[in-house]
């Protein structure tokens, strides 16, 4: 064995030695269980393969590869532990030991996590690879041949030659086919106080409001009065609305897939990621629950779809979805319109070669929202959401200085008094769940807290540099669960008609022990069944977010980043102003798009389609 062969094993066995430390405290395991023995040998022939395919798969793992590694993983590293780390030095008392196992675990994680995005980068940026095993040759696809047999094997031909020419069409009625168990048994709807608001809205018995956008309330008034106009039923016209949203989900579905087949991705490949969609049972579960944020995300999709076809080639009907996604993101959720604000530079920016279409269609999607958000809501009396809506993080942060006992000046003191009753804010405040201290102030003085904005922001800048731990504790408790991948919440168990005495309420066309039973446990295997599990976690999904971003430096695409700009500016803005930690229809979205994530960084965008 030659010098650099041992220099090379006590390099790895060093390196696995610190993986291993930082699994045994993310485990929580005792240094004496026998699985860190496992876990070393494991880190150490899984190191010595990453660096034996780096060498010979003839991918260049250079400075950009390597740059892009390190960053992600130094982030990922630094968040993970931000909220994990108490619980590696919660029995010890010296400093020195506490920082000493906080530096080994986060060395252990930065090998572990640079090392595995080495390996995946090797695969994704592997463009001649990845061509043969996911694209078709270019040219018209093989027809089959006329099968006349009535065989089984004949049948089965012909269904794979339909789904081969028609796989958008085969995606919507997959979709539809799959979620229609979900709309029978929540028919007429799953609605939520939330949606019941909405529906009062609708009704006219309270006035409108932007709480919940005015646009998405006027579309389901609109199929809620076709229904009712033709049945004279109040659950039937529910029901219309219902069965649009679902429609418009699977569409933006079916839109997705024959967008990748423009760029010649194979059938075989596309199966996948419809039966995602169409097999993971939140998807059915929120294509019939009355929010916002259902076609909000097909929305999404359509967007981020339309301009992948769009840098491909430009045509009339792509340029129209784009326009009208455009609408949907700035109306459809309050954050949307903050969103393409921030976009709306860098679109212009990377359009500008072909500005006499895009242009036009940019600042159209914008002058019309202005208008529909100011003068025409004015004009129709909508109101807007009160100011406290939009502070939830700096209230909390703000209110958990106070629960800790910090010291606050006379005037500072005086300031806070001047909005709230301070009697109960320890009782009320949940470091996770902004809603209790948003009832505190709107019960107090928001109209003192809106005429003194410049002081609380004076206050809130004061508090925040005197105390930044506090405030760090505070926006870590208050977003951890958009980021954080080991985190447990309760996905799409929302059901039925919430309490109301409006007429509609839920009537199951199916029912009975076993659907019940059927529903309850496809919900519950996300998370009973590893792998499996990992789709049901917004950290997960944000981090494979940033890896395809990501990937996209590494295959020197930086192009493609304007295909995630519209989502990584919602997710922004979801962590400055969530009022909830866990909410996952907040990022729905975000969970939504990940196929389409995914093939982005896979696609190749070939030098003339660019």
């Amino acid at each position: 064995m030659n010098i650099q062969n041992m220099k090379n094993i006590m390099i790895k066995s060093i390196q696995s030695f610190f993986a291993v430390w930082a699994l045994m405290k993310a485990c929580r395991m005792e240094p004496g269980n026998i699985l860190t023995l496992v876990f070393f040998l494991l880190c150490f022939f899984f190191f010595r393969h990453i660096n034996i395919r780096l060498t010979s798969s003839g991918f260049d793992a250079g400075r950009r590869t390597k740059g892009t590694a390190m960053a992600i993983s130094l982030l990922f590293s630094a968040l993970y532990m931000a909220v994990d780390y108490h619980f590696y030095i919660e029995n010890l008392t010296s400093p020195l030991y506490r920082i000493g196992i906080i530096l080994a675990v986060l060395a252990g994680f930065l090998v572990l996590f640079y090392n595995l995005l080495l390996l995946l980068f090797s695969y994704t940026g592997d463009k001649g690879r990845l061509s043969k095993l996911l694209f078709m040759e270019e040219g018209p696809s093989p027809t089959p041949a006329n099968c006349p047999s009535k065989s089984l094997s004949g049948i089965l031909t012909g269904i794979r030659g339909f789904y081969r020419r028609r796989t958008g069409l085969c995606a919507f009625i997959l979709c539809l086919l799959c979620w229609l168990p979900y709309f029978l048994y929540q028919y007429p709807g799953i609605m939520t106080p939330d949606s019941i608001n909405q529906f009062e809205q609708v009704l006219r018995i309270i006035p409108y409001s932007n709480h919940h956008p005015w646009v998405h309330t006027l579309l389901i008034g609109l199929f809620y009065h076709i229904g009712y106009g033709l049945t004279g039923n109040m659950v039937i016209g529910m029901s219309f609305y219902t069965f649009f949203q679902m429609c418009m989900l699977a569409l933006s579905v079916a839109y997705l897939i024959n967008t990748l087949k423009q760029y010649l991705v194979k059938p075989a490949v596309c199966l996948p990621v419809i039966l995602f969609y169409a097999l993971v049972p939140y998807h059915a579960v929120f294509s019939v629950t009355v929010w916002k944020d259902i076609l909000f995300a097909a929305g999404v999709m359509f967007f981020g779809c339309s301009m992948l076809r769009l840098m491909k080639k430009i045509f009339f009907p792509e340029i129209i979805v784009f326009i009208l996604s455009g609408i949907t993101l700035c109306l459809f959720r309050s954050n949307g319109w903050y969103a393409f604000c921030l976009c709306l530079p860098f679109l212009l920016f990377h359009f500008r070669k072909q500005a006499r279409i895009f242009f036009p269609a940019l600042f159209g999607i914008f002058i019309f929202a202005l208008l529909v958000k100011y003068p025409v809501m004015k004009a129709f009396q909508v109101s807007r959401p009160d100011l406290v809506e939009s502070l939830a993080i700096p209230t909390q942060q703000v209110a958990a200085v106070i629960c800790n006992d910090r010291p606050l000046t006379a005037e500072q003191l005086a300031l806070v008094e001047e909005v709230v009753d301070l009697t109960y804010i320890k009782d009320l405040y949940n470091p996770y769940y902004a809603d209790n201290i948003k009832e505190l102030v709107r019960a107090g003085h928001q109209d003192y807290l809106a005429a003194h904005k410049k002081d609380f922001f004076k206050l809130w800048l004061e508090l925040g540099l005197a105390y930044p731990s506090d405030y760090l504790q505070a926006y870590i408790h208050q977003t951890y669960g958009y980021w954080y991948p080991d985190s447990f919440y309760l996905v799409a168990e929302a059901e039925g008609v919430s309490a109301t005495k409006l007429g509609v309420s839920h009537t199951p066309l199916i029912r009975g022990p076993l659907v019940v039973k059927g529903k309850e446990i496809s919900i519950k295997l996300g998370g009973m069944v590893p792998l499996y599990g990992t789709l049901w976690s917004m950290g997960v999904v944000c981090w494979v977010f940033i890896f395809c971003i990501g990937n996209a430096f590494v295959r020197k695409e930086t192009e493609k980043l304007i295909l995630y700009l519209p989502s990584a500016a919602l997710l922004l803005t979801v962590l400055i102003a969530t009022p909830v930690a866990t909410e996952f229809r907040y990022v729905y979205f975000l969970v939504f798009g990940l196929p389409f994530y995914l093939m982005c960084a896979l696609i190749r965008l070939d030098p003339e389609t660019k």
